[in-house]
C-alpha cells in the first residue's frame, strides 16, 4: 500500500526478512532499494558474513537502505546484538534518488519494528566499524 506523502510502497518480502533477520538471525544483513516506487530486497547476507561484506555490497553511486545485525562482547563480557539501520546515499548519487531515499526513509524505517540504531552515510568513512561499535557498546 503506497504512502500518500511519499508514494512508496514497501514489498511484504522486506517486513518477513527483516523478521527473520531479527528473530531466527538467518541474516547478517539485509540491503533495500527502491524500484518502480516500491521498496525491496535487493539482497541477503547469509549470517557468516562480516561487516566488510556487507559494505562492499553496497554500489558506491547508488543510494540503498539497509539493516545489519551487529554482534559485540561488552566489556562484562556478554555477547550481544544490535539492529542497525543504515541510510546510504553516497555523494555521486543521483540528486533525485537521494531525494527519493530520504523523504521515504522515515516511514520505511517505521514498517521494520525492531531498529535499534539509525546511521546515515554519503561515503564509506560514515559508517565504519568502529562508528558501528562506538553506537552500540
Amino acid at each position: 500500500m503506497a504512502n500518500a506523502a511519499s508514494g512508496m510502497a514497501v514489498d511484504d518480502e522486506c517486513k518477513l526478512k527483516f523478521l527473520e533477520l531479527k528473530s531466527k538471525r538467518n541474516y547478517r544483513f539485509i540491503i533495500f532499494k527502491i524500484e518502480q516506487q516500491q521498496v525491496i530486497v535487493e539482497k541477503l547476507g547469509g549470517p557468516d558474513e562480516s561487516y566488510e561484506d556487507f559494505t562492499n555490497s553496497l554500489p558506491i553511486d547508488e543510494c540503498r537502505y539497509a539493516v545489519f545485525d551487529f554482534d559485540f562482547i561488552t566489556d562484562e563480557n556478554c555477547q550481544k546484538s544490535k539492529i542497525f539501520f543504515i541510510a546510504w546515499a553516497p555523494d555521486t548519487s543521483k540528486v533525485r534518488a537521494k531525494m527519493v531515499y530520504a523523504s521515504s526513509k522515515d516511514r520505511f524505517k517505521r514498517e521494520l519494528d525492531g531498529i535499534q540504531f539509525e546511521l546515515q552515510a554519503t561515503d564509506p568513512s560514515e559508517m565504519s566499524l568502529d562508528i558501528v561499535k562506538a553506537r552500540a557498546i
